[in-house]
């Protein structure tokens, strides 16, 4: 079975997974895991934009299954942002440094397009975006 985050949230303590996704994951496991990979993906930055790929709303998608192995899906502020072919790996290398992580797949997507209203609060206030 696989769980899903859809869509960044503020915080990892916001961080949900949906109620139709069972797991053979312990609860309190997934919910450690999960809060991880948001603070992995909190490692990594827009090298052009003073905010983490995660507060600025580029993962749209996370995928734990029961062995661990993560999938997500993210998008760019731009198709033709600079670093486009090296950014998945930025995002593999950091969640795949968590201990008991099995395999990391980054998918890139642009549908829908990333637009500023993805942004956390957070965001917005650190680059004087609101």
């Amino acid at each position: 079975m696989t769980s899903t985050i859809d869509e960044a949230t503020d915080t990892a303590e916001d961080a949900a997974l949906p109620l139709g996704a069972p797991s053979s994951i312990p609860a309190a496991e997934l919910e450690q895991l999960t809060a991880d990979i948001i603070a992995a993906l909190k490692t990594v930055y827009d090298p052009e934009i003073p905010a983490d790929i995660y507060e600025l709303g580029l993962i749209y998608k996370i995928d734990v299954d029961d062995d661990r192995n993560i999938a997500i899906d993210m998008t760019l502020t731009a198709p033709g942002c600079p670093v486009a072919g090296e950014m998945p790996g930025w995002v593999e290398n950091a969640v795949g440094a968590i201990p008991g992580v099995g395999r990391v797949d980054v998918t890139m997507t642009f549908d829908p397009p990333w637009s500023q209203d993805r942004m956390s609060d957070e965001a917005r206030v650190a680059l004087d975006w609101y």
